[in-house]
């Protein structure tokens, strides 16, 4: 098998409008694609591994129209598959079942000889732990709020008078779902008043509100760096899109190489940050998610993301 003949996977679920557009990129430079989500495992999708007498997995994973050779997969793109699951079985069952899947299946995706991976499954798992990626980005010199994440309702409250305007956010967002469709968990901000013994259910995050003057979303993609500023208005600028307007911009040095350190301890290739603008033009870190959403700011910028995350594919390099 030539690398021309070598496909990319691409894992995420059947409504990814981003991976779409790589696909199509992809398609049109004759690179071959073979695109599954994992959580169709086993109604359409199966797969048969060996090892023994060699260093690497051999076998394929089928879908009902593609088939990709584990020993000639030129890189992945794993994006956003859902998850296992087993209805049709017993609740005992189905943990079993699930278990069997993640770790067979999802083992051999993430153990794959010689390809680069946008993300690796892996370090996307570890970057995900927003206390993981908070302390990251103070070891590499990021400014980061102060931040607290607590269930001793006491805490919060010492913490909201000594920060005065203070926001709760979300520590992970699972499917959120109102009246059957998914809907964003938006930053808001807090008050002593609203601290009660609720708070002792579960871990939250409460963060200092920076006092911003807009946002910027920087997408990197391997060694390119795209920077767009987000004038909203609004404290959580992903509540109402209708509201924005883009600008590319470059990022300061010192931010580019914290943005590369960062990554670098997570082993990723690709990152989308979000920072908070100040008036006197501090970037003030908020976030890094390892898979995050670009593709709807490449129309009103005209920044080619998608090409270059589709030469990052292509281009097939063995990854972190």
């Amino acid at each position: 098998m030539t690398n021309d003949d070598r496909p990319v996977l691409v894992v995420t679920n059947l409504d990814d409008p981003t991976a779409d557009f790589v696909i199509a990129e992809l398609h049109d430079r004759g690179v071959p694609v073979v695109r599954f989500d994992s959580g169709d495992f086993p109604a359409t999708l199966s797969c048969s591994a060996a090892i023994g007498g060699t260093d690497s997995w051999r076998g394929s994973v089928q879908t009902p129209s593609r088939r990709a050779e584990l020993g000639g997969v030129r890189s992945v793109y794993y994006r956003r598959p859902s998850g296992f699951a087993f209805p049709h079985l017993d609740r005992q069952d189905e943990r079993f079942a699930v278990a069997q899947a993640r770790y067979g299946l999802g083992g051999i995706l993430t153990s794959l000889p010689g390809c680069l991976y946008v993300n690796h499954p892996n370090r996307i798992g570890d970057a995900e732990y927003k206390p993981a990626g908070l302390a990251a980005a103070a070891a590499v010199s990021f400014t980061v709020p102060p931040t607290l994440i607590t269930n001793v309702p006491h805490d919060a409250r010492a913490f909201i008078k000594e920060h005065g305007t203070v926001i709760f956010k979300p520590i992970s967002v699972p499917l959120y779902l109102v009246d059957g469709k998914a809907r964003t968990v938006p930053v808001t901000e807090v008050t002593v008043d609203e601290i009660d013994d609720s708070v002792t259910g579960t871990m939250h995050l409460f963060q200092q509100c920076v006092h911003k003057v807009a946002d910027v979303r920087v997408t990197v993609i391997g060694d390119q760096i795209f920077a767009v500023r987000i004038d909203s208005g609004l404290l959580d600028w992903r509540t109402d899109y209708s509201t924005h307007t883009y600008t590319p911009l470059a990022a300061p040095p010192t931010v580019e190489r914290s943005m590369r350190a960062y990554l670098k301890h997570f082993g990723l290739v690709f990152g989308a940050f979000d920072f908070a603008l100040t008036d006197s033009g501090e970037w003030i870190f908020i976030e890094c998610n390892p898979s995050g959403q670009w593709a709807w700011m490449e129309p009103p910028t005209g920044l080619p993301m998608t090409a270059a995350l589709a030469d990052l594919l292509e281009g097939g390099i063995r990854g972190q």
